[in-house]
């Protein structure tokens, strides 16, 4: 009798390993497109909150405003164990250095399609860069 299920992810990238009726867990493990310097996008949801809790690794956690006079970001060093999260409605990406490994809750099939993407130009992905860095530099 096996009472207790087990979920992994060993792959590079997204996998959602467990969906309830109204909640889905996934592991993001490090993939070269999670990189600062692969970023070229945000991402949003409108039906549901995000939370990120950092495994292993370094990753920063970037939030975004975007209206009219650009893209304001918002970042956090994620610290081990530390529970972050995202609003819905709130533009977001992570950052990722090799061997991190992060764990996601959010609504049951968000990754189905609860999602839109904002495609950053060149002087928005160069300021994504700064902030960033500036983010890391207080390690």
């Amino acid at each position: 009798m096996e009472l207790i299920e087990k979920y992994t992810n060993d792959n590079a990238g997204y996998l959602p390993l467990l969906m309830g009726n109204k909640w889905q867990v996934a592991i993001l493990n490090y993939a070269l497109e999670e990189t600062l310097e692969h970023i070229d996008k945000l991402d949003i949801h409108h039906h549901t909150d995000e939370v990120f809790v950092l495994l292993d690794g370094h990753a920063v956690l970037i939030a975004a405003r975007i209206d009219e006079s650009g893209v304001y970001y918002e970042t956090a060093d994620m610290k081990p164990f530390c529970v972050y999260n995202i609003p819905r409605d709130v533009w977001h990406k992570i950052a990722m250095e090799p061997d991190s490994r992060v764990l996601i809750v959010e609504n049951a099939g968000t990754h189905l399609g609860d999602f839109e993407f904002y495609e950053l130009n060149g002087d928005e992905v160069a300021s994504l860069r700064d902030v960033v860095a500036k983010a890391v530099q207080n390690r």
